[in-house]
């Protein structure tokens, strides 16, 4: 089977279609042929090994695991003795590593739900790692209530999207801060409010947020506690650009700055599990949430695909196409 790689860190050019052995399912296991694929900040990360202190866990000199891909759906081929819950034929999504392959495989606990059939395989794709993210930032971190206001910082970008439509979902008042040729796209998406940043200083407005989840860090601690309420709180999700510590400079000052005020804030990284997939599933089944795709790339065009999605300025995912796609 087909593997995408990056056996070294570095750019886009790193990464390599390789030519390996096609798995097979242990008696808990599920083997599942890869339809489409996402990626994420987190993909890029890992390939350029940046910040430096991601390869303290990863491998200083190179990665210790060269496979790469967090986020798949595609159809059970084949399933262990052992497990109940999926048979071949099933589509399904969710995580997993090394999903820029033909095949995966994985445990039916583990997190994997069944695709929804309002949904194609390429928007299933993206869900895992935005969708988680933006669920438990607004559910679990943010204790987003109904009738609250949330202040989405970033709102048009993978994890915004998902966070605009699942904060619709869970009854709160949703303002989306993305730039002008994004508003439209926001708005669509459910939101009760949209600031354009090139024209609206959002952290200079006289409104109070119960809930600010930042997307992009690009807004120092004090301009965001000035817009939250007394009792409000900040989630940090994404983060700047940078060799050493980089997308944890922010989040670090909020852990600092926390202790001396009444507003809770700091960084959340997502947990994918089968139990929130399965919400995720439920929500896209109900016509709740829709995921936003920018652009796909066939997987032999995977460099060009991380290529755009570190340009920043993608509107909801960047998919990539590995097998048989649609419905």
């Amino acid at each position: 089977m087909r593997a995408v790689s990056a056996r070294c860190y570095g750019s886009p050019e790193v990464l390599r279609l390789e030519a390996v052995a096609r798995p097979q399912p242990a008696d808990d296991q599920i083997l599942i042929r890869v339809h489409a694929a996402s990626l994420n900040p987190y993909d890029w990360h890992l390939m350029r090994g940046s910040p430096y202190v991601m390869r303290l866990g990863g491998g200083i000199g190179q990665p210790k695991d060269p496979w790469i891909g967090a986020d798949f759906a595609g159809t059970v081929e084949a399933v262990g003795a052992k497990v109940t819950r999926y048979k071949a034929g099933d589509a399904v999504f969710g995580s997993g590593g090394g999903t820029l392959a033909d095949y995966v495989l994985k445990r039916e606990t583990e997190s994997l739900a069944i695709k929804p059939a309002t949904v194609t395989f390429e928007q299933a794709a993206g869900v895992n790692v935005a969708g988680i993210t933006a669920l438990q930032a607004l559910r679990d971190h943010g204790g987003l209530q109904p009738g609250q206001r949330v202040l989405i910082n970033g709102a048009s970008g993978g994890v915004g999207t998902f966070a605009v439509q699942i904060a619709k979902a869970l009854g709160a008042h949703v303002t989306g801060v993305c730039s002008t040729k994004n508003v439209e796209l926001v708005r669509s998406l459910g939101a009760d409010e949209v600031i354009d940043y090139t024209q609206t200083d959002f952290a200079t407005g006289e409104r109070r947020y119960d809930l600010i989840v930042d997307n992009v860090a690009n807004r120092s601690i004090s301009d965001l506690r000035r817009v939250l309420q007394p009792q409000g709180r900040l989630v940090i999700v994404g983060g700047a650009p940078g060799h050493w510590i980089g997308p944890l400079a922010l989040p670090i000052k909020a852990v600092l700055f926390s202790p001396f005020v009444d507003q809770p804030m700091g960084m959340m990284m997502a947990k994918p599990n089968h139990q929130d997939m399965q919400t995720l599933a439920d929500l896209m089944a109900s016509g709740k949430l829709i995921p936003v795709i920018d652009r796909t790339y066939p997987l032999n065009e995977v460099a060009e695909a991380m290529r755009y999605l570190e340009t920043g300025r993608a509107r909801g995912k960047v998919v990539v196409t590995v097998g048989p796609t649609g419905g």
